[in-house]
């Protein structure tokens, strides 16, 4: 199933609280569980403005879903095509 990495603009959510961030999750958690196993939710990076999410989803359309159902923007969405790390140089 393809991976993708989610673009969402939220302003200042780098100051959130941990309570603030546990809702946060909470509330995708439980749109994810409504949604059914087909579409899962990896982690994020939180960032001053933004976050980056990173899901396994059958395609884009799931992600939007998602978003609009939990109350998420999903600004931009980047299917991933390959996954490099220091390994990847010995082949």
């Amino acid at each position: 199933m393809p991976k993708f990495v989610i673009e969402r603009e939220i302003p200042k959510i780098g100051a959130s609280t941990p309570e603030q961030l546990q809702g946060a999750a909470a509330q995708s958690c439980s749109v994810l569980e409504e949604m059914g196993p087909h579409i899962q939710w990896l982690h994020s990076y939180v960032v001053a403005d933004k976050t980056y999410c990173v899901y396994i989803a059958p395609d884009a359309e799931a992600i939007r879903r998602h978003a609009s159902q939990s109350g998420f923007p999903a600004n931009r969405i980047s299917e991933v095509r390959a996954i490099i790390d220091p390994t990847t140089r010995e082949g």
